[in-house]
C-alpha cells in the first residue's frame, strides 16, 4: 500500500510541475491558443494521483495485489509517462511553431499511441485482478 501512496504523491507533484510549466512556457512564448501542454496536468492528476489513491483504497479493502501486479503497474507507469512525454513534446512543438516532417509528426503520434495502449492494457489487467479478488472473497 505504501507503493500506491508514494506513486500518488509523485504523480501529484508531477501534475503540479506540468501545470506550472504549461502556464509559464506559454506565457513566456506569448502563446494563447490551445496546446496539448494544457492536458499534462490533468493526465497526471487523474491517471496518476487519483488512480493510485483508488488502488490504495481498493488494496486496503480487497487485498487484490498478486504476484503479477508489480509487472502490470510497471507497464502502467511506462504507459502514463510515455503518453505525458509525448504530450509535452507535441505541446512544445505547437508553442514554438516548429514545422515537423510527416515522419516526425507520425513518430510523436505513434509513441503517444503506444503509451495509451500500455495504459489501457494495464488498466484492464488490473481490473481483472480486482474482479478475481472480489470473486475469491465471495467464495470464502
Amino acid at each position: 500500500m505504501k507503493r500506491y501512496a508514494n506513486a500518488a504523491l509523485l504523480y501529484a507533484a508531477l501534475a503540479m510541475v506540468g501545470g506550472v510549466f504549461y502556464r509559464e512556457f506559454t506565457k513566456w512564448n506569448d502563446f494563447w491558443t490551445q496546446t496539448t501542454l494544457g492536458v499534462v496536468h490533468t493526465h497526471y492528476f487523474i491517471l496518476g494521483m487519483m488512480f493510485f489513491l483508488l488502488l490504495l483504497v481498493l488494496e486496503k479493502q480487497l487485498s487484490f495485489t498478486g504476484a503479477k501486479t508489480g509487472r502490470v503497474l510497471a507497464f502502467y507507469h511506462i504507459g502514463l509517462n510515455l503518453t505525458v512525454l509525448m504530450l509535452v513534446v507535441r505541446g512544445i512543438v505547437q508553442v514554438l511553431g516548429i514545422a515537423l516532417t510527416a515522419a516526425a509528426d507520425a513518430a510523436i503520434s505513434g509513441f503517444a499511441g503506444i503509451g495509451h495502449i500500455l495504459l489501457g492494457i494495464s488498466l484492464v489487467v488490473l481490473l481483472v485482478q480486482i474482479k478475481r479478488s472480489i470473486a475469491e472473497d465471495k467464495d470464502e
